[in-house]
């Protein structure tokens, strides 16, 4: 199926062939790349496409088809067996309905015709698959998820005579690293005669899933842990450890000892200790520790037990008293209880505490709304500003709604942009990665990536080259001919430049969406783009808004070249950022390269030999120039974060502040020196500006002389599991962040835009 919209030229005087607009779509579909690469090695993100769905679906990892099994046919009363395959890449594995300590499990979502009902997965029994300290549940090599359709008294097949059915699936695959990754399914089954090739499959399925147990099952909580215990087990399990999945999630922690099948001596006592397992007279129990992350309680709990190649399934019924949640586990920290600390000054927040609920989540989603709105005007978002304007003055030639269709495509890939990003984000913290927000930008190679990309965005504002010089005419007029794409690539675009930058009331909500589980805390993440797009998507809807904004004319083509300006200075910040992560060595060689694909570019603008010749030469001169010196720009510099944090970013104040290191809070605080700590990156504009004015304060340092508070630095420009850490116990997941503690007293946490005036009041009352 093909779209085709109309887009008129960017300037009517200049008659130039695309917008500007229509320019960054190509350069959009790299920063959507950027932003869910976010690292050369280990940070990829593969989505199946969700085009054309077919039964088949294909990425790196993973071949996922949809099949059914209807040897009959299909007529009402009769019961359909569908099933996703995923036949695993060696080594990557996907998860089962309770991922363990870390994952998601496969979701299925079913479009049926009337009269058709999916029920639910017929979950094989998984494998326990071990990383690090973590017990994670899910499944390697091949699998099956079978699902029974039945079909209803008044089906109707299609014109075909054809079952259709369609499938939205998503899973997450992970080996060391983990990608989200969804596709789109669709299979015709014909309702007459018989589907029966893959029969096999599904009876290799059944056999690798639990059986009901005859016997009984109890749960007892005594404590903070959860003891099961079960009878009627099979004569050849006695006295074998076994490998207990229970199927709730975020109840229990698994059981980590002795290995399945390992043999278990009896006890005269039949309550175990925690995380271990016991026989006593042909009676099975076993010790649950309660989850850190529980969030609930429940009367029954489903629990597969397995040995070997086989397993049973059975359903404990809870007795005693579930511990407050509180008491088993961390609750996540509340927008909504932000209390100001009695001696914090005007504009700081002490640490939140800790409810949680629909209330607060629904608080931090307008924290988040206000926080991405307020995005807009961070430094770091100044390059996107050219596109809008430029996008603005040029509402008057579209119908209103063309202008609606763009403001809702803009708006859709802003939002979809963050809830990508923070959907990588949050899957590689469940394996293990200590990351938060920016972390894309702690890679050489994703920094490098960036400054190439706004180069290119540089020069093309700047005139030097035009899309429809470098892309094949086809694919420059497809762009031509979709400006709601066009709106969609410029969100995307504008998530790339901002994604690195925290605003007041953002902080917060991100450092509150980590904690949270993976829907709400991916709904944070749409609030904010939402955030973001506002404006834009207002301007676009009420007309208003475009009729205070100049007509179009010359003065745009004036605008586009000047904006080439901060285009380029955030270049220049990018190489000053790969600087802090790979020495000066990778900053230069970044420059070298960032050379020849401009003189790549001009080359390609020339006509006739003249092209040949130079274009040749320079791109092979930019390959050579790539393999050369590509190493010395991913390779990180030796040198610690101190580096960045002596720099001289400091501003001739480097003499007062020190390095953060774990610990080091505590041990002034103890000393009787208050603190003052300063989470920072290279690559967080907001920083450098709160660095070069207020905390480059001669008063402000002055104040902290005449208090004696200790400055420390922690530099989070490279990855840092600690500062992350420390980050999380402020109830936040980015930079900036800014602390002052004091013995006796909760720490105080201001706002990202720190304030001078403010930040002074607060040390006054020490």
């Amino acid at each position: 199926m093909t779209f085709t919209f109309t887009l008129p030229a960017l300037c009517p005087s200049a008659q130039r062939p695309f917008s500007l607009i229509r320019q960054f779509a190509t350069f959009s579909i790299a920063a959507y790349a950027i932003l869910t690469g976010a690292n050369a090695q280990i940070l990829t993100r593969n989505t199946a496409s969700a085009g054309a769905a077919s039964a088949v679906v294909q990425t790196e990892q993973v071949r996922a088809e949809l099949f059914a099994h209807a040897p009959d046919g299909v007529g009402p009363g009769k019961t359909v067996l569908l099933g996703l395959q995923i036949k695993h890449q060696p080594h990557w594995h996907t998860y089962w309905k309770n991922p363990g300590d870390s994952g998601l499990p496969t979701t299925l979502q079913w479009t049926l015709p009337a009269n058709a009902t999916a029920g639910e997965i017929a979950w094989p029994t998984p494998q326990r698959i071990t990383i690090g300290n973590l017990a994670n549940y899910g499944f390697g090599d091949t699998l099956l998820l079978p699902v029974p359709l039945t079909i209803g008294k008044g089906f109707q097949p299609t014109p075909g005579g054809d079952l259709e059915v369609r499938l939205a699936a998503s899973w997450l695959v992970c080996r060391q690293e983990c990608i989200p990754q969804d596709g789109n399914f669709v299979l015709r089954v014909p309702a007459k005669g018989s589907t029966a090739s893959h029969g096999g499959d599904f009876e290799t399925a059944r056999a690798a899933g639990p059986t009901d147990l005859s016997g009984t099952s109890t749960a007892k909580l005594v404590g903070s842990n959860l003891t099961i215990t079960v009878t009627g087990l099979p004569d050849s399990w006695q006295g074998r450890a076994l490998q207990p999945f229970p199927e709730t999630p975020n109840i229990a922690e698994p059981v980590t000892s002795p290995q399945t099948g390992d043999s278990v001596s009896t006890s005269n006592d039949a309550t175990p200790t925690a995380g271990k397992q016991v026989w006593k007279g042909g009676v099975w129990s076993g010790s649950f520790p309660l989850s850190v992350q529980r969030e609930g309680t429940a009367d029954k709990l489903p629990i597969v037990l397995a040995l070997g190649t086989q397993s049973l399934r059975t359903v404990a019924t809870v007795s005693g008293i579930w511990p407050a949640l509180g008491n088993s586990g961390a609750v996540p920290a509340s927008i909504g209880a932000q209390a100001v600390s009695p001696s914090a000054a005007p504009g700081t927040q002490s640490i939140p505490v800790q409810p949680s609920g629909w209330s607060s989540w629904m608080l931090a989603l307008g924290a988040a709304l206000l926080g991405g709105m307020i995005l807009n005007l961070m430094p770091c978002v100044l390059p996107v500003l050219a596109i809008k304007v430029l996008g603005f003055s040029r509402h008057s030639e579209h119908s209103p709604a063309s202008q609606r269709a763009q403001g809702l495509a803009y708006t859709l890939g802003v939002v979809l942009s963050f809830v990508s990003l923070g959907a990588l984000m949050l899957a590689l913290r469940a394996t293990g990665e200590q990351l938060g927000w920016g972390f894309q930008l702690q890679s050489p190679a994703v920094v490098a990536a960036l400054a190439a990309l706004f180069t290119l965005l540089g020069l093309n504002l700047a005139g030097l080259f035009e899309v429809g010089m470098l892309l094949p005419h086809r694919l420059a007029s497809l762009q031509a001919r979709h400006p709601v794409v066009d709106a969609f690539l410029s969100g995307v675009l504008a998530v790339a430049i901002a994604s690195p930058c925290t605003a007041p009331f953002m902080g917060a909500s991100l450092g509150y969406a980590i904690s949270l589980p993976a829907a709400q805390a991916l709904g944070i993440f749409a609030a904010l783009g939402l955030g973001l797009a506002l404006p834009f998507l207002a301007a676009a809807w009420i007309p208003a808004v475009g009729h205070l904004l100049p007509r179009p004319g010359a003065w745009m083509d004036t605008l586009r070249r000047f904006m080439a300006f901060p285009m380029l200075a955030t270049v220049v910040w990018m190489v000053w950022v790969l600087g802090h992560l790979s020495g000066v060595d990778g900053a230069g060689a970044l420059l070298a390269l960032l050379l020849g694909m401009a003189l790549m570019v001009w080359s390609l603008g020339l006509t006739g030999r003249s092209r040949l010749i130079f274009a040749t030469l320079s791109i092979a001169a930019l390959a050579v120039l790539t393999g050369a010196l590509g190493p010395l720009i991913t390779k990180m510099d030796d040198l610690g974060g101190a580096t960045a944090t002596a720099g001289p970013a400091d501003s001739g104040a480097t003499a007062n502040w020190q390095a953060w290191a774990p610990g080091r809070v505590e041990a002034e605080l103890a000393g009787g020196h208050p603190v003052f700590v300063d989470f920072t990156a290279a690559w967080c504009i907001t920083c450098q500006y709160n660095k070069k004015t207020t905390l480059g304060n001669a008063e402000v340092l002055a104040d902290m002389r005449t208090h004696q508070v200790t400055l420390l630095r922690a530099d989070w420009t490279r990855r840092d599991p600690a500062i992350t850490v420390a980050l999380e116990q402020l109830g936040r997941s980015g930079v900036p962040v800014y602390v002052l503690h004091q013995a006796g007293k909760p720490p105080v946490v201001f706002s990202e835009i720190l304030d001078a005036q403010e930040l002074r009041a607060s040390l006054a009352q020490l």
